[in-house]
């Protein structure tokens, strides 16, 4: 496979079509609401959701971890019994990994960033490295795949490019920070972006069009901004704050949690219905938020995650289909969390741990890890799981991909991102 490694300072391989003009989208179509799309496909069955998942995680020493994850019944203690076995360990940048992900919903790609300035591009199935992205001039920030086919990354240079996952040429690059950016987050929808950096302003991209559609100043640094599961909102975290928002960026509620936050991550409940907001912080603990139905009603905690020994750095969560059990009523699939420390250890967690009836009011229920890897003091600064189920069992027939995953990229491929084209700048007129 040829490598994806290009000169820093030159542009991508571009195609014909480049200077092309992306024809406007109506106003009426931005929306944001869930793509209807491909709906019976995006949505995930029991049947459909994977039984096994891996986990990747990065470190400040450079050091790349990956783990094969399993459920398995627990007869003895009538239950679930989740397990973390180590495939890799290795160094994969030449300075600390800031950055990881995976493409989902059975994706065979794994990028990596870092202070180096390089996202590493690595295939999943075959356990190699495939090359080096080197558009960005400053260190990689975040990285993340909003479908199979794409992925977007953010960098201390002030952009955002969004990468086409076959050929990996830049389909956008997105200007408009000044300084900075420490954090992007796609919609559900997948039409547009949020991004925060240094220049304490929130922007809002439009991918279908590559560029911006709004912005507003936060009166401070937006270090992490995240949508929530339905996209009806999305909240910026800064220091110790979390700001809630609706989708018209009209600021809801003021969130202050009693420690300096690093991560946060939306999630649905497993038991019972409604959103949860997960938040690690400098005080060792990932804290439940419930989100109230009422959106007037301030989120609270509920319930927190215990077990580690020094701060909680990351967050992952993935949906997992659950083995048959003989008990009556048992549950079919549950959601796992999987949080990363400076304490070096590798924690998971079953969200079915929380009840149905936990709300605001009942005494904060102490959850601790079904599952634990110690990587011996390694300095963890990033994670992502993925599903292993289909990589497992997604085998090349004489060293070629099965049809049926390039027919279903190839779908995700036709999400009207349109062709590689030139730099787009923000425009602050909306």
């Amino acid at each position: 496979m040829a490598t994806v490694t290009s000169s820093k300072r030159a542009r991508l391989a571009s195609s014909p079509k480049e200077n092309k003009k992306v024809k406007p989208v109506a106003q009426s179509d931005h929306h944001l609401v869930p793509s209807t799309k491909g709906k019976q496909k995006a949505k995930q069955s029991v049947s459909t959701l994977p039984t096994f998942f891996k986990v990747i995680a990065g470190s400040y020493e450079k050091l790349l971890y990956g783990f094969d994850g399993s459920v398995s019944l627990d007869e003895i203690n009538d239950g679930y019994k989740f397990e973390l076995k180590p495939i890799f360990i290795f160094p994969a940048h030449v300075s600390c990994i800031k950055a990881v992900a995976a493409s989902p919903n059975g994706g065979k790609w794994l990028a990596t960033g870092s202070a180096d300035e390089v996202i590493k591009v690595w295939d999943l199935r075959r356990k190699k490295e495939i090359g080096g992205l080197m558009h960005h001039e400053g260190s990689i920030t975040q990285l993340q795949f909003p479908s199979r086919s794409h992925l977007l990354s953010a960098s201390e240079d002030g952009t955002l490019c969004l990468f086409h996952a076959r050929d990996w040429v830049v389909l956008r690059t997105l200007k408009g920070h000044k300084g900075r950016v420490n954090s992007t987050a796609v919609h559900p929808s997948n039409k547009v972006a949020l991004s925060v950096g240094k220049d304490n302003t929130l922007r809002m991209w439009d991918l279908m069009r590559g560029k911006g559609s709004a912005s507003t100043k936060l009166g401070k640094e937006g270090e992490t901004v995240r949508w929530s599961a339905t996209g009806s909102s999305f909240v910026v975290q800064s220091q110790n704050t979390i700001d809630l928002f609706t989708v018209d960026m009209v600021l809801r509620h003021t969130i202050t949690h009693p420690s300096r936050i690093h991560t946060i991550r939306f999630s649905k409940r497993v038991n019972g219905s409604g959103e949860l907001l997960l938040v690690g912080a400098e005080d060792k603990k990932l804290s439940i938020y419930d989100i109230p139905d009422d959106p007037e009603k301030m989120p609270t905690v509920i319930a927190e995650m215990t077990g580690h020994s020094n701060r909680v750095k990351a967050v992952e969560i993935l949906p997992l289909a659950l083995p048959r059990s003989t008990k009556a009523n048992a549950s079919l699939s549950t959601i796992i969390l999987c949080t990363v420390s400076s304490d070096g250890k590798i924690h998971i967690y079953d969200l079915a741990s929380l009840p149905a009836d936990q709300k605001a009011g009942s005494e904060t229920l102490q959850i601790p890890p079904v599952a634990e890897y110690d990587t011996k003091g390694t300095r963890l600064t990033c994670v992502t799981i993925a599903d292993g189920e289909a990589l497992k069992h997604a085998k090349s027939v004489n060293g070629k991909r099965k049809r049926g995953d390039e027919d279903s990229e190839q779908e995700d491929e036709d999400e009207g991102w349109g062709a590689p084209e030139q730099e787009a700048e923000h425009d602050d007129s909306g």
